[in-house]
């Protein structure tokens, strides 16, 4: 049913207080033939595009609750339920009360990426098993916290990077594991996803009254926005977002670490910048990074702008402009595409097969099994922190002139032919290389989650919580 004003007013009131807890109980063993009732947090287009239909399929499952501080987000996702699936569901601006309910067992978690941690924590010590989007955590810090809070509440909590639950790309990563193009020597990932300005207004973005905005913003900042979208667009937004390499990267360096085998890298830099845009928004649109594991080296690079000024195409790698490639002493594999060349370019071998991490997520959940998931949440953790130590290289650099850039990636080959590249993209778009920021290396300290002597870069992993809304510290 449609959620009434009065409600909605309440709910307001209510996140204005100070911020309750939902109940901590501890989820029951469900029976092989038990029907799983889910609750959908987050109704945008992951919310009601993916989470919706993906758990709605599947057999002995129903969505039967639905949260969103936006009340237009709310009325939208109930009516597409009700029309396609003849379901009705109840309806919640404050996902707590959601929460509360005793007979959800599932939540499908499509926040924006500020709200992750918290809302999956609340909902794991409310008893709920939880599938969460990615990136999976804000922090680094806070990513870990929901680890603890999954093993504390004994939840089962899957993150949303569905490439673990593609079987081509599982294939080939074991065929290159059995030594056929000997051993690994670097991983290239990339996105080369197009992005447009998100504005820059002259006056703050008016909030419609639909949504209650300070509900909205929860663990953020609680700032006017000069840009122009208020939803999707924070995603590239330092203080409710991650960035391309960390939005999009999650999915890339999470293939590339699986293939390694790998969690944190030794050491990290990057390079990159914002260009072009001179908009309301400040993570870096063209950014590279590199990432110094013990296995092999991982090379991300994200280009948002167009090939050069005036074209309508996208730069690419090798023919391909999202994924990952493994360059090894014998050939290269792209695990996106699933084939393998040898030295001399000559295809050696192909993989198939695709995977539903939805499904895998509600088997897991049956069978009462963590060891099931393909993403559990200490996975997603490892891969959502790695791209996190590469923005936090850039986010504590300095803007740097072009020789120095140069200087500072010449002493490995794979590094400074990424960096060729780099400066050969701005070029074309006319932008002054001398503009671009350069990252320090940065020494991780792979068993705390940390920097090594850094207390600026330190200072971010540990993130930044808006009282009342601020994740708990989970680690004893």
């Amino acid at each position: 049913m449609n959620i009434s004003r009065r409600r909605f007013v309440a709910g307001s009131l209510a996140a204005a207080a100070a911020v309750r807890v939902p109940r901590v109980a501890r989820g029951r063993v469900l029976g092989a033939n038990e029907e799983i009732l889910v609750g959908i947090v987050g109704l945008g287009g992951r919310g009601r595009g993916a989470h919706i239909p993906a758990f709605q399929k599947q057999d002995g499952v129903r969505v039967v609750a639905l949260a969103d501080p936006d009340r237009e987000r709310l009325d939208l996702a109930a009516k597409m339920l009700e029309d396609k699936y003849g379901q009705k569901a109840e309806q919640y601006v404050d996902m707590r009360h959601m929460f509360d309910r005793r007979d959800i067992h599932c939540i499908g978690n499509a926040t924006q990426n500020y709200w992750h941690g918290l809302s999956t924590i609340w909902a794991c010590q409310a008893g709920k098993h939880v599938y969460v989007e990615k990136p999976l955590a804000h922090y680094i810090w806070e990513g870990r916290q929901m680890v603890n809070a999954a093993r504390r509440y004994e939840r089962i909590v899957q993150c949303g990077t569905q490439r673990r639950s593609q079987t081509s790309i599982a294939k080939a990563i074991q065929w290159i594991r059995e030594g056929h193009l000997g051993k690994i020597l670097y991983v290239t990932a990339f996105a080369n996803k197009p992005r447009s300005s998100c504005g820059k207004r002259s006056t703050p973005l008016p909030i419609p009254e639909s949504i209650d905005y300070d509900l909205w913003c929860g663990p953020a900042r609680k700032v006017p926005i000069y840009r122009d979208r208020l939803q999707y667009d924070c995603s590239f937004d330092w203080n409710t977002g991650d960035g391309e390499s960390c939005n999009q990267g999650v999915h890339e360096m999470d293939v590339a670490r699986w293939c390694l085998d790998e969690g944190l890298p030794v050491r990290v830099m990057s390079i990159g910048g914002r260009f072009l845009f001179n908009d309301a928004c400040n993570v870096p649109n063209t950014q590279i990074i590199y990432y110094d594991f013990p296995t092999a080296p991982v090379l991300y690079e994200v280009h948002n702008l167009r090939k050069a000024k005036g074209s309508s195409q996208m730069p690419d790698f090798r023919g391909e402009r999202v994924g990952v490639v493994v360059d090894c002493e014998g050939g290269s594999v792209s695990l996106y595409r699933g084939i393998a060349w040898d030295r001399q370019g000559r295809e050696v071998q192909r993989f198939s097969g695709g995977g539903d991490h939805f499904v895998n997520f509600i088997q897991a959940v049956r069978a009462g099994d963590r060891q099931l998931l393909n993403a559990e949440v200490e996975v997603g953790h490892l891969s959502t922190a790695v791209c996190h130590v590469g923005n936090i290289s850039y986010r504590v650099g300095e803007v740097a002139p072009e020789e120095e850039q140069r200087q500072a990636v010449a002493d490995i080959p794979v590094w400074a032919e990424m960096y060729e590249r780099f400066v050969e993209h701005l070029k074309a778009n006319e932008i002054d290389v001398d503009t671009a920021t350069l990252g320090p290396w940065l020494k991780v300290d792979r068993r705390n989650e940390c920097f090594v002597d850094h207390p600026e870069a330190n200072r971010i992993v540990r993130g930044f919580y808006r009282k009342p809304y601020v994740v708990p510290d989970l680690s004893s």
